[in-house]
């Protein structure tokens, strides 16, 4: 770690994930480079260097960004005394989960890179937030009328159906046209759309289609 303030530090290592962020909303996470992440940053890329030693690193730094984003949002809700139904949380958690499309690919695509290519003190970090996103939904369910079989249930359900949600929302042209020539009558949903029916199907509540 360079010498300097905390506050410099957490600018700096800031300005690197708005970079990658900025990149990756345009390019894939194989074309992202360190040299490409440094070219908009406002120091030399070597720099970079000083803060996260692999792209992967910046890549879960992002990550666990979303993931505290998320968890605010999760435990706003929470702590709301007006309480949940079942029906009104999966509207709330499908709603939450369309806002992170970021997160969501991530997740999916590039998980076992980032973390495989992260140094521990790094990992660690990350899942402290994954730990505390996890807590947050755990909190919005202590709001419904569940045990606490039910509500880890829940959570030891949904944290992996989250990962497949992606792939299924968001689709490319040339996936599209790939599924038309091998004849397969698909629906296409949104990530709210999948995230809504998937919830409510482990709540239990879902109505016929």
């Amino acid at each position: 770690m360079p010498k300097g303030s905390e506050q410099l530090t957490k600018e700096r290592e800031d300005e690197i994930i708005n970079a990658c962020a900025k990149l990756y909303e345009s390019m894939s996470f194989k074309e992202i480079t360190i040299k490409e992440i440094g070219n908009i940053t406002s120091f030399k890329r070597t720099a970079i260097y000083n803060y996260y030693n692999t792209k992967e690193e910046i890549f879960l730094a992002l990550l666990k960004r979303e993931y505290e984003q998320w968890s605010q949002e999760l435990y706003t809700a929470a702590n709301d005394k007006k309480p949940f139904t079942k029906n009104e949380f999966a509207e709330f958690l499908a709603h939450s989960l369309e806002n992170r499309e970021t997160m969501l690919s991530l997740l999916s695509l590039n998980l076992k890179d980032m973390e495989d290519n992260s140094h521990m003190e790094k990992l660690i970090d990350f899942k402290k937030a994954y730990g505390e996103t996890m807590n947050a939904v755990m909190k919005c369910l202590d709001k419904l009328n569940m045990s606490e079989k039910e509500k880890n249930d829940f959570i030891y359900s949904f944290f992996p159906f989250m990962y497949g949600i992606y792939p299924y929302a968001i689709v490319n042209e040339k996936q599209s046209k790939a599924m038309i020539e091998a004849n397969i009558n698909y629906k296409y949903m949104s990530i709210y759309e999948i995230a809504l029916l998937g919830t409510k199907k482990l709540l239990g509540i879902i109505e016929d289609r």
